[in-house]
């Protein structure tokens, strides 16, 4: 069986891009969220560990026995600079693009969504067959996401910097969903559906549809 349609999801922090992945899967789509499953094979891949102790030392985990990692050292590493994220991302994205493929091989299914906050700089683009980006105005992103982790402006818009700008980001995307509160995000993916199965039909190698 050849293996299904890769449609990335992808948009700044607080556009809203894990809840469109929810109203999607409760459409029968399958979602791999790379984030979770980074933070998996973060402790589970031998090959992440070994390489992120020799980069921060055996104190980039805790615990005895069940390994957790130490999320203010890796967090603290990772936001100290540019150069430090593509270390990081160096040695951790290659085991979740190979574990999503593997992932994306085995579902039953002729369309699965890869959800992706960094989908570009992670270097996705060429795994995946469409692209959606979900986009909301930048004072509502900074609310929804001050509310969500009870964090300080200043914080946000730290990390708000640190990932592509919506404009810079929109040059990848087939389709934009808007998810201000206020458009219609069902009919939206209505469309979006519409547009993911015009590709399909466009590439003419994928399995007929078993969702």
């Amino acid at each position: 069986m050849k293996r299904p349609m890769i449609v990335g999801i992808t948009g700044g922090i607080g556009s809203g891009k894990s809840y469109v992945c929810q109203l999607l899967k409760a459409q029968g789509i399958p979602v791999y969220s790379c984030d979770t499953e980074a933070k998996r094979l973060m402790v589970d891949n031998a090959d992440i560990v070994a390489q992120l102790r020799e980069l921060l030392g055996e104190e980039a985990y805790v615990g005895d026995g069940t390994l957790s990692l130490n999320k203010p050292l890796i967090a603290n590493y990772l936001f100290a600079s540019p150069d430090h994220a593509a270390r990081i991302n160096a040695i951790v994205h290659p085991h979740v693009r190979h574990d999503m493929e593997a992932w994306a091989a085995r579902q039953q299914c002729d369309i699965v969504l890869v959800e992706s906050a960094i989908l570009v700089e992670a270097g996705l683009l060429d795994a995946v067959d469409f692209v959606i980006m979900v986009d909301a105005p930048q004072e509502l992103r900074l609310e929804r996401v001050m509310q969500r982790d009870a964090a300080h402006s200043n914080q946000v818009l730290a990390r708000m910097r640190r990932q592509m700008q919506a404009g810079e980001l929109r040059q990848y995307a087939d389709f934009v969903i808007l998810n201000d509160g206020e458009a219609d995000l069902q009919a939206q993916i209505a469309d979006c559906r519409a547009a993911i199965q015009k590709k399909k039909e466009s590439i003419n190698q994928y399995p007929s549809s078993l969702c």
